[in-house]
């Protein structure tokens, strides 16, 4: 492994020890940004993904980038070159992806922030592992094998640390959670729909907080 590849693995591992869950965040409203990472983050929840789904997600990323301090903000679904780089404008800490092609791994290669690729095959990451990278999210990771996959990859592929993602809530998460190989899980389960929509951020903190609790 090479100085680019450790430091891409350092500041994905920095990202990944933050919190055990990372919150999958779809922000149809703009004002519903703030209020939301708050929640999230005051009780615990400190890395926040927002996914680039919607017209007004750049623009929440970056409010919370300046205005929450303590929120490790990231852009999630980023699928190619111009949603990196304006993830990297916005105030994003890190960007994930869904997946992986050879044009993203090019891109994301000497990014000022660390990519978090996608994979869900032995296929797939060990291309990763040959492009120079060591964390991944597994996704979607109920329907591509769950646990028994990941147990599955570490034996051959010890060096692969993992977020899965994808189908998991709060009762699956512990199991996730206590794999070597997993670092964290991520899930959208601590921010229903219904409360958004009602702005009901007490409840979502509570769930943040019970999320926060499992790395415990």
């Amino acid at each position: 492994m090479n100085s680019t590849d450790e430091l891409r693995m350092q500041r994905a591992d920095a990202v990944f020890a933050l919190a055990p869950v990372i919150p999958v965040i779809t922000i149809d409203d703009l004002e519903d940004a703030l209020p939301m990472a708050r929640a999230l983050v005051d009780n615990g929840l400190k890395v926040l993904e927002v996914t680039l789904r919607t017209p007004v997600a750049l623009d929440a990323i970056e409010r919370i980038a300046t205005e929450v301090p303590d929120a490790c903000v990231g852009a999630g679904t980023v699928l190619d070159l111009v949603g990196l780089k304006a993830s990297i404008r916005a105030g994003a800490r890190f960007a994930i992806s869904p997946g992986a092609t050879e044009a993203l791994y090019d891109t994301a290669q000497y990014a000022d922030i660390p990519l978090i690729p996608g994979i869900a095959t032995a296929s797939e990451l060990m291309r990763g592992l040959e492009r120079g990278w060591r964390r991944f999210k597994f996704f979607p990771a109920e329907s591509s094998g769950g646990i028994g996959a990941l147990k599955g990859f570490a034996g051959p592929l010890p060096m692969a640390r993992f977020c899965p993602t994808g189908g998991i809530d709060a009762v699956k998460a512990p199991a996730y959670l206590a794999l070597p190989n997993v670092a964290c899980v991520g899930g959208s389960w601590m921010v229903p729909a219904d409360a958004v929509k009602a702005g009901d951020w007490n409840r979502i903190g509570d769930l943040a907080r019970e999320a926060a609790a499992l790395g415990h």
